[in-house]
């Protein structure tokens, strides 16, 4: 079912789809101890650790909303994990390309690159067809949760896919999850 501009899926789906992934997340191994959901319409990640929320801080994911394609430019929708922890015990500042440290530090200066920092958690879909596999692979899209220089516009969608939080945020949150934890995006 899609949205009446063909593109963007009915919101009924996406009810379904969101209530479906986060059943699916809490059974998981270990997601009784710890998993993410990103609330696009909210803007917002929360950290769930055995059933209650233990964090939450502002966001942007994709202007062009939840969209799993290649080249959509979209936030990719469902069920993930988190493959990778880049970045840990790097500079605050520090600034990376294709999931490497590109030796540069950002200090706050006005740049207008939107540039991924501090640390990132690379995602893997788990869910063929809506964000793994051929067209849809969250992975080789290059979809993260990392930082930004761009924190005057978290709580706005402005990314290109990603989901972007402040530079001590995304510190703190790779600092309370592991490789293998559950994140579910709706």
């Amino acid at each position: 079912m899609t949205g009446p501009d063909g593109l963007n899926p009915d919101p009924r789906l996406l009810e379904l789809v969101a209530r479906q992934a986060v059943r699916v997340a809490a059974a998981l191994p270990g997601a009784g101890r710890r998993w993410l959901l990103v609330d696009v319409a909210g803007q917002r990640l929360a950290l769930v650790q055995t059933g209650r929320i233990t964090g939450m801080w502002r966001v942007s994911t994709a202007a062009a909303g939840l969209d799993a394609r290649v080249d959509s430019g979209g936030t990719p929708p469902g069920l993930h994990r988190i493959a990778r922890r880049v970045g840990i015990g790097a500079a605050p500042g520090a600034v990376f390309a294709s999931r490497e440290p590109t030796g540069e530090v950002w200090r706050g200066e006005s740049d207008a690159r939107d540039l991924i920092l501090a640390r990132i958690l690379v995602l893997d879909g788990l869910e063929d067809g809506v964000n793994r596999g051929p067209g849809v692979d969250s992975r080789e899209r290059y979809i993260y949760i990392h930082g930004t220089n761009h924190e005057d516009r978290l709580g706005e969608p402005v990314s290109g896919g990603c989901c972007r939080l402040s530079v001590r945020d995304v510190i703190d949150l790779a600092d309370r999850v592991r490789e293998g934890d559950p994140v579910v995006i709706v």
